[in-house]
């Protein structure tokens, strides 16, 4: 006979994991924003470019921003980061990630 399942066991464990998932999100886009320089600005600053990049439509302008990116995370000087902060596609929840938020649209 079959051990009847425990829901509220198995929910606690899905909890659990969405939690750290959401730790290791946070503490990877934190990672990025050190990495790219970004944390030399302000709060205000930070927060309007990316709000201003996740409104953004423009595809050639996100085109360009993923570019931007993958360049990023091509340099050497991102390889000869410490392990702890290199996990190059990790942080990014998606393309147009904000390389250059201070640089307002960031286009090359």
């Amino acid at each position: 006979m079959r051990k009847p399942r425990d829901f509220d066991a198995e929910l606690k464990a899905l909890e659990e994991k969405a939690r750290e998932l959401k730790s290791r999100k946070v503490q990877q886009l934190g990672e990025l924003v050190i990495a790219t320089g970004a944390d030399q600005l302000n709060t205000d600053e930070l927060a309007g470019a990316l709000v201003a990049i996740a409104e953004t439509k423009d595809a050639a302008k996100r085109e360009a921003w993923a570019k931007r990116g993958v360049m990023f995370f091509e340099s050497r000087s991102w390889r000869t980061a410490p392990e702890s902060q290199r996990n190059p596609r990790g942080a990014q929840a998606q393309p147009g990630s904000p390389q250059s938020p201070a640089g307002g649209t960031g286009s090359q």
